[in-house]
């Protein structure tokens, strides 16, 4: 048995994406004609019977072809809030992207947001307090990320969105997971690549052609 004969088949192995054609061209695997009416109608009586998800997709999909092409993501964000009615503005930042925060926050308040924002190193805690090895500890009192804190204080401030400014991977997930409110991400941090992380994709047949290097950590990115 091959490799992709050992594997469970998702969209990321299709190549006909007829669900995005509605040509009806389908894979034997494919997740759309093994849906049934019942998982459907659970999905759409979540739009049709929450008010502020269905205000939420709407927005989305709005904002998507009003602006296709034409619009940055900080002014698909800023738009995309008016249309669900955010007054108050939540920002979780990286302490190493505080510059860019304050530029956006700049740019939000002009827009007639009310911004608050939480960095990540906010309490002030080392990294030690949660059992983090020493061999990962970059030098001396070095500071822990705390994206719990970081949700947690602007779940207080009832921020009606909060936007992510290159939170870590897993801080982010963190963040994720106990925001009240709605998030986007404005900037998803890559520290090699200038917070461009989709260029070891593009490059991926070339200068990151390791990637495609199995079993070999030394090789990850």
């Amino acid at each position: 048995m091959t490799k992709r004969e050992n594997k469970e088949l998702s969209c990321v192995d299709c190549g006909m994406l007829g669900c995005e054609a509605g040509n009806e061209c389908y894979p034997d695997f494919c997740l759309t004609t093994e849906l049934d009416n019942k998982d459907m109608e659970a999905v759409f009586k979540l739009y049709d019977s929450d008010e502020k998800i269905k205000r939420i997709a709407l927005a989305a999909s709005e904002v998507e072809a009003a602006f296709y092409c034409k619009y940055t993501r900080v002014q698909e964000i800023l738009e995309f809030s008016k249309r669900i009615g955010v007054k108050k503005m939540g920002i979780a930042t990286c302490f190493g992207l505080i510059e860019e925060s304050r530029i956006f926050a700049r740019i939000a308040r002009l827009n007639g947001y009310e911004v608050y924002g939480v960095a990540c190193k906010v309490g002030s805690v080392e990294k030690s307090s949660i059992g983090i090895g020493e061999e990962y500890i970059r030098k001396p009192k070095e500071r822990m990320c705390n994206p719990i804190l970081q949700a947690k204080l602007l779940n207080k401030h009832r921020t009606d969105i909060n936007v992510v400014i290159g939170l870590c991977v897993g801080h982010d997930s963190l963040f994720y997971k106990y925001s009240k409110a709605i998030c986007t991400t404005l900037i998803t941090k890559d520290r090699v690549l200038g917070h461009n992380p989709v260029a070891a994709l593009y490059t991926a047949k070339t200068y990151y052609k390791k990637l495609f290097e199995e079993n070999n950590s030394n090789n990850i990115a």
